[in-house]
């Protein structure tokens, strides 16, 4: 996706609310792992070996859960969890098994677990916060992101932003969410979660227009999802193109038939 740390790799967040998909991030089982490698003095020493075989672990666990191997990404990232150096990731990996098994409480308690380990780190940072976001506690998640984009070495400042500025427009802080959308944007002009977040914002802001031209940069940005169409749909009704409205409508009875009935919905307000 966007991140520009080559020890990460990006993926998205299951949509839990409005229409944004939050940018998040998983071990690649590479060099993200924050075990210092051994000096010459203690090469092969019992501890450098449990480092090695922690890495081992994680790497494993996150094949296996690319994979759709939960039970074995589970059992691999326990198992590195006994290595310090490794627990961040380890639980980053335990939580993302839990949100497939749609267990929240129990995924945010481990992503939290990941800053608790990695406390001055943006990727685990921004994960909870993503987490928070995503189960009701959007102006929580906030400090989490900011906290995030203080790490110098954190290589996504722009899916940082986007996530900052979408949950402060679900917080109901729009004075907030626009300019850390726009510096998103000025960073990563086709970011799918700050156009979307754009166009919400400017739709509930009456701004019809310009929530126009965001709103189909992000069904050009990215495949686009039932709300995202809805949204199109109710931006083009607010500026009495009733013809552009049902293109939209009729994209989404055709490409999601269980949204059908639905209407388009009202954007979120200032």
């Amino acid at each position: 996706m966007r991140l520009r740390d080559a020890a990460l790799v990006l993926i998205l967040l299951p949509a839990l609310f409005g229409c944004s998909r939050l940018d998040f991030v998983k071990p690649s089982g590479k060099s993200n792992l924050r075990v210092d490698p051994p000096s010459y003095n203690t090469r092969g020493t019992p501890e450098a070996r449990r480092a090695d075989e922690a890495r081992q672990q994680i790497a494993l666990a996150s094949r296996e859960l690319d994979a759709g191997n939960d039970a074995n990404a589970e059992r691999a990232a326990r198992q590195a969890l006994r290595v310090p150096g490794t627990a961040a990731d380890a639980n980053t990996i335990l939580a993302m098994v839990q949100e497939r098994r749609g267990r929240r409480e129990q995924a945010g308690a481990f992503y939290r677990a990941a800053t608790e380990h990695a406390p001055e780190q943006g990727a685990y940072l921004n994960n909870y916060g993503a987490w928070l976001c995503g189960n009701g506690r959007a102006a929580e998640s906030l400090a989490y992101f900011d906290a995030a984009m203080r790490d110098a070495r954190y290589g996504d400042t722009a899916g940082a932003l986007a996530n900052a500025g979408a949950c402060a427009l679900d917080a109901g802080q729009p004075g907030r969410a626009e300019p850390d959308l726009r510096a998103a944007l000025e960073l990563d002009p086709v970011s799918p979660v700050a156009l979307d977040a754009m166009a919400r914002l400017l739709a509930g802001q009456g701004r019809h227009f310009e929530a126009r031209a965001f709103s189909q940069r992000r069904l050009a940005a990215g495949p686009a999802t039932a709300a995202a169409l809805q949204l199109a749909a109710r931006i083009e009704q607010g500026l009495g193109d009733s013809n552009a409205a049902e293109r939209y409508l009729q994209r989404l009875r055709t490409d999601f038939p269980s949204s059908q009935n639905l209407q388009p919905r009202e954007a979120s307000p200032p």
